[in-house]
């Protein structure tokens, strides 16, 4: 089944400055959700922000909030992150806790959930959970940074989880552009989370309207 492409950009490379702005320009420019980047110094090397900035967002924009959780505890902070307006949230399966705990808590307040595994990390630990999350994000670069190179290790991985889940949202992070894009949507990812692609534009429009394929 040929699904919709959803452009999910990462406001990791929006210029906090004016994030206001910036969010509005792709909001504009027809992005299908924003991705919140959410680090805690502790799983990953950097750390961003929390459900404060999630809640500010929720005030300025009607796109769909996805957040994608890179801290080590994600079952501490989960309701904190969909009482602050998520409409969606992954959290890596590399990380601590009762994965189906947290997956029935999103699903019970009305909230998308996610499952991420990090490159180095094979498809066949998802296999017991795929009929109970709603999506799977694939990461192609190794969460922390922006603007790192993509790691086609990931287009096997991306057919691989097409074969077990066909249905099932499959979202791609890390290093997209206009030359990475086209091989992940022939892979079956439906989801394309790009920053830096996107946010170091001149053309947001044209730049989303690029990752949804070959034009």
């Amino acid at each position: 089944m040929n699904r919709k492409i959803r452009v999910s950009p990462s406001i990791l490379s929006a210029d906090f400055t004016c994030l206001r702005e910036d969010v509005l320009s792709v909001e504009k420019a027809g992005a299908d959700e924003l991705h919140l980047d959410v680090m805690d110094g502790h799983f990953v090397p950097n750390i961003s922000f929390g459900p404060v900035v999630v809640r500010a967002l929720k005030k300025i924009t009607n796109l769909p909030l996805s957040a994608h959780l890179m801290i080590t505890h994600p079952r501490k902070y989960i309701e904190e992150f969909i009482q602050a307006g998520c409409s969606a949230i992954a959290f890596h399966l590399e990380s601590e806790g009762d994965p189906l705990s947290i997956i029935e808590t999103m699903q019970r307040n009305g909230v998308k959930a996610g499952l991420v595994i990090n490159p180095d990390t094979g498809v066949e630990v998802v296999k017991p959970y795929l009929k109970k999350i709603d999506f799977l994000l694939l990461m192609s670069v190794y969460p922390g940074f922006a603007a790192q190179e993509f790691i086609s290790d990931v287009i096997p991985k991306i057919k691989k989880v097409k074969v077990l889940a066909p249905e099932l949202d499959v979202a791609v992070d890390g290093g997209i552009n206009d030359r990475t894009v086209d091989s992940v949507i022939e892979a079956g990812a439906n989801i394309i989370v790009s920053a830096s692609y996107i946010f170091s534009s001149s053309d947001r429009k044209y730049a989303i309207k690029r990752l949804r394929g070959k034009q």
